[in-house]
């Protein structure tokens, strides 16, 4: 059994106060020949120890290791784990799933002996003030719900790269509007301004110039507009090279790891709105830049107040409302009152949602499209046209869309089902005109009872359990004139002349 250097250590420190070999040993549970050795030679054994230069065993891998350098050097992508799968298929039954950790130490021994250079990654130093990187980062692994409902969302998030203080804002896409709103943001909640802005290549910064530099990219208007307006300079990494921003790239992970804590201690994923997400969102950014503190100090005085207005969190679009009663808004489509049909109307394109205004009236508010060739058709805009032209229901291009619920989904299949075709179009249009000027909840509540019973839901059926309201004229008292009251105004009159 080998002798450790602790119980040599022992043996040292007894005869250095006894002096008495035997007893030393003894204490130090130790032969009393194995501890005059080592004070004879007063070294360690960790010293004594001389390395070895022959195996213990046979290499396992002996036949097959040039094939396997071989495929290292032309890949050196590859993995160890992968190799070893692939030798296991070449010759079944030779090697076993328990020698894969004795193969990765070969090839590490490989790689680090005779494998290829690696890349070298240059610390850098960051002066206060100056830097702060944004990157979009996707969300949706934090399984994060709202009611729910998984939400699928991303962050703006930035950071300064000298004393990481970070804030983060909550986008739905890499666009213009999400950048603008992030950075401002950010801007807001630090109260001054760095020297710089660092960002990757997305779209909503960066645009490919073509022909003329192939390969390259430039700085959209509204981007350099941006940085214009808060006196920073703009800068981008190099294409496909994230290492550059390796800050906020970091940051972000960081950032995902402590929300997952955070929510684990919450005890629940789940939150009653997107707001107050974005509370809770806020509430660990807040905390954790509370460490950040002294670095922060040393930033906030080299950098100089935000001392501008903040810029509108929408771009300005103008469309052409056409003969079907919607506009095409960045290449999503959009219903609006068929009243504005043949006008242009002004589009606010916020991050999450849209508002259209004619001659600086709003006319509707609707969510912002995340897909670019979807929809949104609001059945009231149309319903009126629907119903005096029931034909063009049938083919209707987004005929799914005059489906508010499930039970008028199930009313316009069983009037199908119990009406011939055009009867059944013409009454379900009715229907749903009804829902249209009465409260559509109502209709719905109407139909799904119809829907328990088994009942065809005939228009006329559907009105006797959802009425059309009455209008009802209020109740006046009736009008009694006093004339004595007249005679007090006169006597008034008379005592002022």
């Amino acid at each position: 059994m080998e002798t450790s250097d602790r119980k040599v250590r022992k043996l040292m420190e007894e005869y250095e106060k006894t002096g008495n070999l035997s007893r030393s040993a003894l204490r130090a549970d130790m032969d009393r020949k194995t501890a005059r050795k080592y004070i004879a030679c007063g070294q360690m054994p960790s010293e004594l120890r001389e390395p070895r230069t022959w195996r213990t065993r046979e290499d396992p891998f002996a036949e097959h290791w040039s094939a396997c350098r071989s495929m290292f050097e032309d890949c050196p992508e590859l993995e160890a784990k992968t190799v070893f799968e692939w030798l296991c298929r070449q010759d079944p039954g030779r090697y076993q799933e328990g020698q894969l950790r004795t193969f990765q130490r070969r090839v590490r021994a490989w790689r680090a002996t005779a494998g290829p250079d690696k890349e070298v990654f240059f610390a850098q130093k960051h002066e206060p003030g100056r830097r702060l990187s944004t990157d979009f980062t996707h969300m949706k692994e934090l399984g994060v719900t709202i009611r729910g409902e998984l939400f699928d969302y991303l962050l703006c998030h930035s950071a300064l790269t000298f004393s990481n203080w970070e804030w983060a804002a909550i986008c739905h896409s890499e666009s213009m509007v999400a950048l603008r709103t992030g950075i401002q943001e950010t801007l807001t909640h630090l109260g001054h301004v760095p020297e710089e802005h660092w960002t990757d290549h997305s779209s909503a910064a960066t645009h490919e110039l073509g022909e003329q530099s192939p390969g390259k990219r430039g700085y959209n208007a509204a981007y350099l507009d941006l940085m214009a307006h808060f006196g920073m300079t703009p800068r981008t990494i190099q294409v496909d090279s994230p290492h550059e921003n390796g800050d906020i790239e970091s940051l972000n992970g960081a950032l995902k790891r402590r929300l997952a804590q955070h929510l684990l201690l919450r005890g629940s994923r789940d939150f009653a709105s997107q707001e107050a997400y974005r509370e809770f969102l806020h509430g660990v950014l807040r905390q954790v830049n509370g460490t950040r503190q002294d670095k922060l100090s040393e930033e906030l005085a080299q950098m100089r107040v935000l001392d501008v207005d903040l810029l509108p969190d929408y771009s300005v679009l103008r469309c052409q409302v056409r003969s079907w009663s919607t506009i095409n808004v960045k290449r999503r489509i959009y219903s609006v009152p068929s009243r504005l049909i043949g006008s242009t109307v002004t589009v606010h394109r916020y991050a999450e949602h849209i508002e259209v205004f004619y001659q600086g009236e709003r006319q509707l508010t609707a969510p912002w499209l995340r897909k670019e060739r979807s929809h949104h058709i609001n059945y009231r805009h149309v319903i009126e046209s629907l119903v005096r032209k029931p034909g063009a229901f049938p083919a209707y291009r987004f005929r799914a869309d005059l489906f508010p619920t499930a039970a008028f989904r199930w009313a316009c299949d069983r009037l199908h089902r119990d009406l011939i075709a055009g009867v059944a179009d013409r009454e379900y249009l009715q229907i749903l005109k009804h829902a249209a000027t009465t409260m559509e909840c109502e209709v719905d509540r109407a139909l799904r009872r119809l829907w328990a019973e088994g009942k065809t839901p005939r228009l006329d059926v559907v009105l006797a359990v959802c009425p059309r309201p009455v209008p009802v004229l209020p109740v006046q008292a009736p009008l009694t004139v006093e004339l004595h009251q007249y005679d007090q105004l006169l006597s008034l009159q008379e005592v002022c002349r």
